[in-house]
């Protein structure tokens, strides 16, 4: 039986000022839990309203009238976990990483996560003000892959600055063709937010800049489909190495 004051802290969780406060944060569904609990992750807190699912673990029994109570979503999920945030790592050597700056949209940096996911990279660095990857929604458009990514959140300028022994790529629509570009060595791929994209001072720091060709009408792709389609590319012609 859950007390109506565990209510009250799960749903406190869903404000980024009480998840960095007790270095928590909430996962639902079946699924996305699953996934956070296969790469080690412990359950701090775990709710079901079907004991079935976590047989191997010790669950709280809900109502769904509870679950309700205690979830983000419009349409409950039958499961619930409250998990310690992962400790911050080192920057693994990998050949490529992903640099975000000022990405705002849950969805869009929940898609990014997924890419990264999909294409083996582990490491992916945000600036300050770039969403908070717990939130209930980045959380819930990951589908799991944020077990697997690691979002490191710094002053990118002074970041990038001391990264200036790898190339480091910017999206412009002048730039070269992803197509044409070769990958050929540690890069960094900036990726800018959804309506402004880069600012001046980051691109400053950018070596090389790349576009994905345009064939049809619209003005642009958003944040997480422009960034699909580069990393694509940079696997097929780089497969070696995470």
């Amino acid at each position: 039986m859950v007390s109506k004051s565990q209510i009250k802290f799960v749903r406190q969780l869903a404000q980024k000022k009480r998840r960095d406060q007790h270095d928590l944060f909430v996962a639902e569904g079946h699924k996305v839990v699953q996934e956070f609990i296969n790469e080690k992750y412990e359950p701090y807190q775990l709710f079901t309203s079907n004991l079935s699912l976590f047989s191997s673990h010790q669950a709280i029994v809900v109502s769904q009238s509870e679950m309700k109570a205690m979830s983000a979503l419009k349409t409950p999920s039958d499961v619930l976990a409250v998990f310690a945030k992962a400790n911050e790592q080192s920057l693994l050597q990998s050949n490529l990483i992903l640099a975000l700056e000022s990405i705002q949209d849950p969805g869009n940096l929940g898609t990014i996560i997924r890419i990264c996911d999909w294409f083996g990279i582990q490491d992916v660095v945000c600036s300050l003000d770039t969403v908070d990857c717990y939130n209930p929604k980045v959380i819930r458009s990951t589908m799991g892959s944020l077990a697997r990514v690691q979002l490191l959140y710094k002053d990118l300028q002074e970041w990038l600055a001391g990264m200036q022994n790898r190339k480091i790529i910017a999206t412009n629509m002048a730039g070269q063709s992803v197509y044409e570009y070769a990958f050929d060595s540690p890069t960094i791929l900036v990726i800018g937010n959804e309506g402004r994209g880069l600012s001046k001072q980051v691109q400053k720091l950018t070596s090389d800049a790349i576009t994905i060709p345009r064939f049809g009408g619209p003005e642009s792709l958003n944040a997480a489909m422009a960034t699909g389609i580069i990393v694509a590319e940079a696997r097929r012609k780089n497969p070696i190495g995470k």
